[in-house]
């Protein structure tokens, strides 16, 4: 039987000062902390969503996939610091400690922020919500484990994500 491991955050969050869209996700993988970035297992269709949503090709290298975060003002992060996990399991996670976005929304005019999945979403609302003020955007899980959702049933979910790309700033 799997055993849980105590892990904690390996590598930051993604922004910049022009971010505007914060999309969190839950704690990575195994394969996004081997890859030290976030939504580094192949089968996730993160990076085909963004792709999708931006009228961008699919980026490949890391340096590619912070770019068009970048160039559309989306920042990265995730609910959860440190916690107790079996692999990549969202269902297993226990013993949250919660990832502080205070410094993203300091430093960035974030105007919507959008969960990736229920547990991101759940977690949000539990830890983060309240404390910040701020409410989030749930969305369907990128998740190769979210079979039930096909590319293009994502890409039409995700819709929302879109739509605030195409808000103009002030």
């Amino acid at each position: 039987m799997a055993e849980y491991t105590r892990l904690t955050h390996t590598f930051g969050p993604l922004y910049d000062c022009e971010s505007r869209i914060l999309i969190l996700g839950s704690f990575p993988s195994v394969k996004s902390r081997e890859a030290g970035f976030f939504y580094g297992h192949p089968q996730n269709r993160f990076w085909k969503v963004i792709a999708a949503l931006t009228s961008s090709p699919v980026p490949g290298t890391i340096e590619e996939k912070k770019n068009l975060l970048h160039k559309n003002h989306i920042a990265l992060w995730d609910t959860i610091f440190q916690c107790d996990i079996i692999g990549s399991s969202d269902s297993s996670i226990k013993n949250v400690v919660p990832a502080d976005l205070s410094l993203i929304l300091e430093t960035a005019d974030i105007r919507q922020i959008f969960c990736n999945g229920a547990t991101s979403a759940r977690l949000f609302s539990r830890y983060q919500g309240k404390t910040l003020g701020r409410t989030a955007v749930r969305l369907p899980s990128t998740s190769p484990a979210n079979a039930a959702f096909s590319l293009n049933r994502l890409i039409k979910e995700w819709q929302p994500v879109k739509a605030a790309i195409t808000i103009p700033s002030d």
